[in-house]
């Protein structure tokens, strides 16, 4: 199917709404558009950040998730209880293929479940005194853990455990930092809060600790990887990259992370921040507190690398700038390689995305790089500093969506007819079962890396190995149905 026109996709759009009652109908609306390029300022054409429609789906995590599951979980050498009921730990660990180097149980925890286990009596009672038993017996237990993170849940807020208090004399007693975080489920509209709320207790509890250490021997290269959580190694491939430049990376978070790396940043020349959306806060803090610029990069496909590569140079002197030059020529042949093997079969082919805090922009180059195209793109948890970003990388009349329902995802999928769609494990299955191929691109769908030259070799296998799998063949979409029917009806 050709692409729509800007008229038709805003008729699509109206069509969708119809379904809504007036009031849910006014609000939806102001959270679907057409991409205009020529618009500066994305909120003079769709609004972000708000509260989700009481009765409809949303996909969106919450504050807890946006905090444990994101920032602070990946940190390995860490313990991150989380205090309340056993399900939000048990639903959030391991969930995210947060590669690390290290022994499970030894010095390093990720994948582990430390809960203060709510009863009812905690709920009446308070769990304060519960909290402090845990926190000694982790360090009678994982002696080697560095520090500890207390991430609260919903009920704490309600019944107002002070985890500030039991923190800070924990601090003293263990001799090691323990902070607490104050990510209630239900604080916010969605899991942005919790990144925001954590990047806070990194900034309160954790950056100043060796600001007076003289010790480190810093160098005129030193950077660090921001808002990068490893997913499926994706962090271990862009640091290749970046000390093959020339650079030292002093530290990575919060993926593979360490409390020590953290600590460190402070004295790195350059931030370099991978998802936005996660820790703009820290990285805006660490440059009016420390003078230490920031830059956003892109390690999704070589046209993107090149760029992120080239930006990331032009922050230092010409041994980087050649540095950097030198690793775009050498990756060169593998990657027009990769090009040649795959972009055969999927050149025009059409892709639908709704992910969250980067990706939905993050990815268009690698697709683009293969011939492919993006027709709709959305964030479940974005700001329109995020939508800013993203006008630019899509064409005019594509269909952008924001916090979509699952019904209106079902609805402008059945019409813009997408070849695939790169969304979450919510939707994967729904997806499938259309008859549509679908990659599940929160967690790569249990593959990856995708960052850097070797992880587009992936991405490029996985895109193809999706979208020409013969099961397909076994399936119909809804609309391939209809068509057929109204074929046979008009041939009878």
């Amino acid at each position: 199917m050709t692409n729509l026109t800007r008229e038709e996709t805003e008729a699509l759009i109206s069509e969708v709404l119809e379904v809504y009652p007036d009031k849910a109908k006014k609000d939806r609306k102001k959270h679907l558009t057409v991409n205009d390029q020529s618009i500066e300022q994305s909120k003079k054409c769709i609004t972000s950040n708000r509260k989700s429609l009481p009765g409809v789906m949303t996909i969106r995590g919450c504050a807890y998730a946006g905090s444990k599951g994101v920032v602070w979980g990946p940190i390995k050498d860490m313990i991150h209880i989380s205090h309340g009921p056993v399900g939000c730990g048990q639903y959030s660990r391991a969930g995210r293929r947060n590669y690390y180097v290290g022994t499970t149980g030894v010095n390093t925890f990720g994948t582990m479940n430390f809960t203060s286990d709510f009863q009812e009596k905690d709920i009446v009672f308070g769990g304060d005194k519960k909290l402090a038993k845990l926190i000694n017996e982790i360090e009678q237990l994982f002696p080697l853990h560095k520090g500890i993170s207390v991430q609260s849940e919903c009920p704490i807020g309600l019944i107002g455990d002070d985890i500030e208090a039991v923190s800070k004399k924990a601090t003293k007693e263990i001799g090691k930092t323990v902070v607490p975080v104050r990510c209630e489920g239900f604080r916010g509209v969605s899991q942005s809060l919790g990144h925001h709320i954590a990047n806070d207790a990194i900034r309160d509890w954790v950056l100043d600790k060796r600001d007076n250490d003289t010790s480190f021997e810093s160098t005129p290269y030193d950077v660090s990887i921001i808002g990068d959580y490893n997913i499926g190694g994706d962090a271990w491939s862009s640091r290749t990259l970046l000390e093959e430049m020339g650079l030292r990376v002093v530290a990575q978070w919060s993926g593979d992370g360490t409390l020590a790396e953290m600590e460190l940043t402070p004295k790195v020349k350059l931030n370099l921040l991978h998802c936005y959306r996660s820790m703009n806060y820290i990285s805006r803090h660490m440059e009016e507190k420390y003078g230490i610029p920031w830059v956003e990069y892109n390690f999704f496909g070589p046209t993107k690398i090149a760029e992120s590569l080239r930006k990331i140079a032009s922050y230092f002197d010409d041994n980087i700038k050649e540095g950097a030059e030198r690793v775009i020529e050498r990756y060169k042949a593998e990657y027009e390689a990769v090009i040649a093997k795959y972009r055969p079969r999927l050149e025009g082919k059409r892709v639908m995305l709704y992910v969250g805090g980067l990706r939905p922009r993050h990815v268009i180059g690698a697709y683009e790089d293969l011939g492919m195209e993006v027709v709709g793109t959305g964030y479940e948890f974005a700001h329109n500093d995020d939508y800013d970003r993203t006008i630019k990388e899509m064409g005019n009349a594509t269909l952008i969506y924001d916090d979509v329902t699952g019904y209106e995802f079902e609805e402008f999928v059945k019409r813009v007819k997408p070849d695939l769609i790169g969304s979450g494990i919510k939707e994967k299955y729904i997806f499938q079962k259309m008859g549509i191929p679908f990659r599940q691109m929160h967690s790569w769908d249990y593959s990856g890396p995708y960052h850097g030259y070797d992880g587009f070799a992936i991405f490029a296998r996985d895109m193809d190995m999706t979208l020409n799998n013969p099961c397909w063949a076994k399936l119909k979409a809804p609309w391939q149905k209809d068509e057929a029917s109204e074929t046979q009806a008009a041939a009878a």
